[in-house]
């Protein structure tokens, strides 16, 4: 089991990292999106699966919401680079504009949602609990990786700070992931969590925030370019925070594993699980990574 997580987390690491240097070139950062895409649908898949066929949502409304949020993040920015007559305003004034749409997209799905649901009424019993998981799974898999989506444009003028920022969300708190299985596994002894994940003990949790804390400081000092400012406080604090929100998204995860009474989302990374045991804690700490961000970046 070891030996299959070591190899598979080395090949994750290699996508990721030539994702990062390849979409230097490309203005729309065409490897991110299709990498994100194909994440996003994969995911969705998998979560649709777990919740099973006694409670499952509106499966192609699941689908629409999470493709189309996703889409958005780069049809929003192509036609901003693609009309440069428009006046767009200064970097906040953008991504005012961005959230705008993202709310009104959301207005429509809700929409949606109601609309699909009164076409196929028959009995009473179900129908809230449909729309409600239907807007779960939107916005678990379409909203939150928005973020994720975003950090790319924070820093219009240089593309070697998005990247580095991005780098920053992916590989913090999966460094903190990494840092509580080996702590845990070497000197864990008190269970933090013992209904959701009982192999999660405090000695793990505090293990990944150091191991977070040291990933922050090595991305931000070896990048080509200091998101953080090479600050050591603001880097630990990066660090810590993210790594935190990052373990809160491993376990929400495992809430709904555990509510659905299965052990992993899928077997499609050896290893790791499903695709949504890999990128739970990236999900669950982009939004804050996002906020750092975009606080450091005005």
């Amino acid at each position: 089991m070891l030996t299959t997580r070591l190899w598979m987390g080395s090949v994750l690491i290699g996508l990721v990292v030539g994702m990062l240097v390849f979409d230097e070139r490309h203005s729309l950062f065409a490897f991110q999106f299709a990498f994100q895409l194909l994440l996003a649908v994969v995911a969705c898949r998998e979560l649709l699966a777990l919740l099973g066929n006694g409670r499952t949502p509106i499966a192609a409304l699941c689908y629409v919401g999470v493709v189309a949020l996703t889409v958005f993040n780069w049809v929003f920015h192509g036609v901003k680079n693609y009309q440069p007559g428009l006046d767009w305003g200064d970097n906040w004034e953008t991504i005012h504009r961005f959230w705008a749409y993202v709310a009104l997209l959301l207005a429509f799905m809700q929409l949606a949602i109601f609309v699909w649901e009164m076409a196929i009424f028959r009995d009473a019993g179900g129908s809230f609990e449909r729309m409600a998981r239907t807007w779960m799974v939107i916005g678990y898999l379409g909203l939150l990786p928005c973020c994720f989506a975003q950090v790319r444009w924070l820093y219009p003028s240089d593309k070697a700070l998005g990247a580095t920022a991005l780098a920053l969300a992916i590989f913090v708190p999966k460094g903190c992931d990494i840092g509580a299985y080996f702590t845990g596994r070497l000197i864990g002894k008190h269970r933090m969590t013992p209904v959701l994940s009982p192999k999660k003990t405090w000695e793990g949790a505090v293990g990944g925030l150091a191991f977070a804390g040291l990933a922050a400081i090595g991305i931000d000092r070896f990048a080509p370019a200091a998101v953080l400012e090479r600050n050591v406080g603001i880097e630990i604090a990066f660090g810590v925070s993210v790594g935190v929100v990052g373990m809160l998204g491993d376990l929400a995860e495992s809430l709904i594993k555990r509510d659905c009474q299965t052990k992993d989302a899928s077997q499609m990374v050896p290893g790791f699980g499903g695709v949504l045991d890999v990128v739970d804690a990236v999900i669950f700490a982009a939004p804050v990574a996002y906020v750092w961000f975009m606080v450091l970046g005005q």
